[in-house]
């Protein structure tokens, strides 16, 4: 399989991804939080790189996203912009630095701008974290949205079953989502909502939108990069597609070596100084 040609484009910006949108040439987002896996993605041509608050599942082994800390975010958003010379690179705002205290959000926005390098931080919910997103913007700090289903208020919930199947949540996603374009969001992902109500929401906004679980209708789309590539096999839902089997690569990979290392065949004398 031939490479994806990169896009002559010095750095991918949010005015990029508008006029992306505008072409019909569709956005990618993959997540990243190491210096390593940046590099690798950003070398294959991914526009957007997220340094999601899912490394509090897949690196840091919590169950949820909730324990992560604005400080671990900011270390991996760290060792991201070093890694990545063209994707914008957007971070989540941690659970808890800005809900219910606009002030706490500009301010942990402010960090992570600061602290790590990054282009952009994205955080969860529709009217209830309006002033959030404005303060934050007002300082002059791009902010993607997100709606439908939020790992953040995953405890509110109780499951993490398809949101806005019901006529009242379609609606108030509606309204969020037109609340949050007016408010200056630069973009929104939309997770794990119907594909007709994500077309919908599509066609109505001229910020672009980031499916996950949201059907083909969105105009990008989103994976966590341990998932994709298969080093994580316990998560099975049915948007993922997996394309590669890393897991039982590496594990392989590894156990060859204990068995050269156990039958002193590692190293060699070519391998020795």
């Amino acid at each position: 399989m031939s490479a994806v040609k990169k896009k002559e484009v010095r750095r991918v910006t949010t005015h990029v991804l508008r006029n992306m949108k505008v072409k019909g040439e569709k956005i990618s987002m993959l997540t990243a939080y190491d210096y390593s896996f940046a590099r690798i993605l950003d070398d294959a041509g991914v526009d957007v790189l997220l340094v999601g608050d899912s490394a509090a599942n897949v690196v840091h082994g919590h169950e949820t996203t909730l324990p992560i800390t604005l400080n671990q975010m900011i270390t991996h958003a760290n060792a991201v912009v070093k890694g990545a010379g063209r994707a914008l690179i957007v971070v989540d705002l941690p659970f808890g630095t800005y809900q219910g205290d606009s002030k706490n959000a500009l301010k942990s926005a402010i960090r992570i701008m600061k602290e790590s390098g990054a282009h952009a931080v994205k955080l969860e919910g529709g009217e209830f974290v309006l002033d959030s997103v404005k303060r934050i913007i007002s300082a002059g700090i791009p902010v993607m949205g997100h709606l439908g289903l939020m790992p953040q208020s995953i405890y509110k919930y109780g499951t993490y079953s398809v949101r806005a199947r019901e006529e009242a949540e379609a609606k108030q996603l509606l309204v969020d989502a037109r609340k949050l374009e007016k408010a200056g969001c630069f973009a929104l992902v939309l997770e794990k909502i119907p594909q007709s109500l994500a077309t919908e929401v599509t066609q109505m906004l001229r910020i672009p939108t980031i499916g996950i679980g949201a059907g083909p209708g969105c105009d990008g789309q989103v994976l966590v990069s341990h998932d994709m590539l298969g080093i994580n096999k316990e998560f099975s839902p049915r948007f993922l597609r997996r394309y590669a089997s890393l897991y039982d690569i590496m594990k392989e990979a590894v156990s060859h070596y204990i068995q050269d290392v156990k039958a002193k065949d590692f190293p060699r004398e070519d391998e020795a100084y």
